[in-house]
């Protein structure tokens, strides 16, 4: 059964009280940016104090700096006038539980949703599936730390991207809500 119907519920109720929101600035009105997670867990404007207009928040898979992360970055920054970003990836990521040779291999036998056993991500469809998944890279993460730090390293590289915006790294601990500082991706993240 789809959920349609729920969504439009609360979005009628929620259209009702709407009120002053209808005069939020475009710009964030406290002038950062989040990249993080897509991960239902997570929940930004708890975690980070956030109120409607206050930060932008962009989400993907693992929180990592994608090409379109880095271009939402610069967008914010260019046009909204952000001033410092955050890159928060979390504890227990699905990106930690596969590989790109696995979703390659899960994509290319059937494009039905796989199941996660005890040894990982396996195929339980029957076809059909297709290549298109090896022309992708599809930034899994081994290691939440060095992600993180790669990540802001690459954000901070990034030749669009000016030396004076600061980007700092955390991982968000799923079990405790708490945001854990990565010092060697606030290193890599200092405004020059």
């Amino acid at each position: 059964m789809s959920v349609l119907p729920e969504v439009l519920a609360a979005n009628k109720a929620y259209a009702e009280s709407f009120g002053e929101k209808s005069e939020l600035a475009l710009p964030p009105a406290r002038g950062f940016a989040i990249l993080t997670c897509m991960d239902a867990r997570l929940d930004p404007a708890k975690y980070a104090g956030l109120s409607e207009g206050d930060a932008h928040v962009i989400r993907n898979a693992g929180g990592r700096a994608s090409d379109d992360a880095i271009r939402s970055l610069v967008i914010s920054y260019k046009l909204l006038g952000t001033k410092e970003w955050f890159v928060i990836h979390h504890t227990n990521c699905g990106m930690e539980f596969f590989t790109d040779e696995v979703i390659r291999g899960l994509l290319a036998n059937s494009l039905e949703t796989a199941a996660l056993g005890p040894d990982g991500f396996y195929d339980v469809g029957t076809g059909p599936g297709a290549s298109e998944g090896d022309y992708i890279d599809w930034l899994t993460i081994a290691d939440q730390a060095q992600s993180v730090t790669a990540d802001v390293r690459r954000i901070k590289e990034h030749p669009l991207v000016p030396a004076g915006i600061p980007v700092y790294g955390y991982i968000y601990d799923v079990k405790s809500g708490r945001l854990i500082e990565v010092p060697t991706a606030h290193e890599a993240g200092r405004a020059a």
